[in-house]
């Protein structure tokens, strides 16, 4: 029974890195589409051509992100505000965006 509940354990963790690994590469194509969008102006259009092809339906489900329609237009909104992944999920980002909305919230 310990040998069977060590085995899930380790599928489990294995499988959870999996997932970490296409997150990755999602963000990695974030990011490649924001950098068309500031060199061509067509971000928006890629990531949403990649995120509807076979490969980005694949990855986003790999990444535990279901490939729907919903997700397709998200990605291309955050790749239209032009701001990096890394910048993004940094602390700093995250503060400022919530200084950002109280201030809103006060003048509202």
């Amino acid at each position: 029974m310990a040998d069977f509940v060590d085995g899930s354990a380790f599928n489990f963790e294995q499988g959870q890195r999996a997932r970490k690994l296409f997150a990755a590469v999602v963000l990695a194509a974030l990011d490649d589409a924001i950098a068309d969008d500031k060199k061509y102006g067509n971000g928006p259009e890629q990531i949403a051509r990649w995120a509807r092809s076979r490969d980005g339906r694949e990855v986003l489900s790999c990444a535990g992100i279901d490939p729907n329609e919903r997700v397709v237009k998200g990605l291309m909104e955050f790749v239209a505000k032009g701001i990096r992944t890394s910048v993004a999920l940094s602390r700093e980002e995250s503060e400022r965006r919530a200084a950002m909305e109280a201030d809103h919230a006060e003048a509202a």
